[in-house]
Parts: C-alpha cells; sequence; structure tokens
C-alpha cells in the first residue's frame, strides 16, 4: 500500500505500540521522503477513506503537539488550503483553546497558516512551517511565526509557550522515531 501512495522505501515490520516487536528488533523504516508522501496521502484522503484520513490526522496531532502534562482535544482539523482547526489542551479544570485557518497547504511540504490562543483572542500570529530534506534519510521542520508586535510575542513567550513548543518537538522527534511508549 505504502509504495502505491509514493513511499517506495518505506518498511512497516510493526505497528507503533508493538513493544515485543521492537524488542526483537522489528524496526519500521523510511526516508523523510517517503514519509512526506505518507503523511502527503493522509492529508489528501488518499491513503485510506476520507473518514479514517481525518481520523488518523486528529490521532497523530494529538500525540505530539503540546507539552506532556495536558490532555489534548482535536475539535476539527481540516488542513487543506481554505480549511481550518481548532484544538483544546486540559489540565485539570484548566482549558486552553486554538484556533486557525490554513491559507495555503502545498505538496505535503509547506503550511501558511493562522493562530490563535483564544485566551488571547486578538493576538493572531502568521506561521509558515516548510520540511526540508537533510542527507541521511532526515529532515528538518522549520518554523516561522509572525505576530502582530513585539508585545505579542513577548506575551506568548512569558506565557510558557516555548516550553510546551520545544516538548511538542521532542514528542514529535518520538512519534517519528517510532519508539515505544515508556
Amino acid at each position: 500500500m505504502t509504495r502505491t501512495l509514493g513511499a517506495t522505501k518505506m518498511m512497516v515490520r510493526r505497528g507503533v505500540e508493538d513493544t515485543p516487536a521492537f524488542r526483537a528488533g522489528l524496526n519500521n523504516t523510511t526516508t523523510s521522503h517517503d514519509l512526506a508522501a505518507l503523511l502527503a496521502a493522509i492529508a489528501t484522503d488518499r491513503a485510506a477513506s476520507p473518514a479514517a484520513c481525518a481520523w488518523m490526522r486528529e490521532v497523530l496531532l494529538a500525540r505530539w503537539l503540546g507539552p506532556r502534562d495536558l490532555e489534548m482535544t482535536v475539535h476539527h482539523l481540516d488542513c487543506r488550503t481554505g480549511g481550518s482547526y481548532r484544538y483544546t489542551h486540559r489540565r485539570g479544570d484548566d482549558e486552553y483553546g486554538f484556533h486557525g485557518s490554513f491559507h495555503e497547504v502545498r505538496d505535503g511540504r509547506m503550511i501558511v497558516q493562522t493562530f490563535t490562543f483564544e485566551g488571547m483572542p486578538d493576538g493572531v500570529t502568521l506561521e509558515k512551517l516548510v520540511l526540508e530534506d537533510l542527507p541521511g534519510q532526515r529532515c528538518r521542520l522549520v518554523v516561522t511565526s509572525l505576530c502582530d508586535s513585539f508585545e505579542d510575542r513577548d506575551a506568548m513567550l512569558a506565557s510558557g509557550m516555548n516550553d510546551g513548543i520545544n516538548q511538542s518537538y521532542e514528542r514529535l522527534d518520538e512519534l517519528l522515531s517510532d519508539a515505544p511508549s515508556a
């Protein structure tokens, strides 16, 4: 199936949470190109039915986005040019909502989107996310964020969002390495 989606070098030898297979040395392998092809197929509903792809996008996003100590709920995720998203993070009775619009989604390699923390609804950030190939079957995600003002940027940094972003990227690395959960 992965080959028909453009992922010609991907080897799937076990499920993500299959700890016994992991311990036996059965590991999945892929290249950044094949990973981008598979994610693009999921994003454009070619990897399975539209409903299954929508579910996969929400599951994948919830597995890596946000700090480890928050529970994430994806309310909707329509990752296409003209689409939108909304999700919330929860810790006990505290809830933090986020939403935005996808201005451009191109070739599984670039996304231009808005990002709004609902606790600061007047502070809309424009973000550009680019996936770059690197040597050794690796890739780099480059994110550029443009805030409305220096004050908005400083408020975001002071809120602890930087720690959440760093934890998100750590969680994304873990997800992409396909290591079993601790």
